[in-house]
């Protein structure tokens, strides 16, 4: 393949890149973009020398992505101070869970339900219903077995289910 079909793959991904970014930057627009525009860069540095196509291409993208987002958050916190973190970081977590509740009353009760999972429970919820991915590519972008994967899915859906029971949702 060459550069132009890169792009091109690029593109047709990037929507679904974006939310997966913003994920990974919990719901940080501006870390999330540049976390993607760091890992686009990587991309077209390297070419598709580096898609070795054990994976599918979005897949490989989204594996990019959240390394991405891990080597930016461990280079942010090498830099801000511990007691910066502690004053500083709540006030943006609340700015953020205040605008998602205006958005809709429906997606604040599901928030509110994902909140209630682990973190992998949520990122494999994420990956699969979000952004379409199988079971077997969530558990490639996550870093673990498809065994895993397929436990922590069953038991996010599972509390998920049981939750809005409790609050009198839909089953569906």
């Amino acid at each position: 393949m060459n550069d132009e079909s890169l792009r091109e793959m690029m593109e047709m991904n990037h929507t679904s890149a974006f939310g997966w970014a913003l994920f990974c930057c919990n719901g940080d627009r501006e870390e999330a973009e540049e976390v993607l525009h760091s890992s686009y860069v990587q991309i077209l540095e390297k070419g598709f020398q580096a898609f070795k196509g054990e994976s599918s291409f979005k897949t490989w993208l989204f594996s990019i992505v959240k390394n991405n987002s891990r080597r930016r958050r461990f280079q942010l916190n090498l830099r801000v101070k511990k007691v910066q973190a502690l004053i500083f970081r709540p006030q943006a977590e609340t700015k953020r869970i205040e605008e998602r509740i205006h958005e809709s009353e429906t997606r604040t009760r599901i928030l509110g339900l994902l909140g209630r999972l682990s973190r992998r429970q949520r990122q494999v919820m994420q990956l699969v219903f979000y952004h379409d991915l199988t079971l077997e590519e969530a558990a490639s972008v996550m870093g673990i077995s498809v065994g895993s994967a397929r436990t922590h899915y069953a038991r996010g859906k599972s509390l998920l289910k049981d939750e809005m029971r409790k609050a009198g949702g839909d089953n569906e």
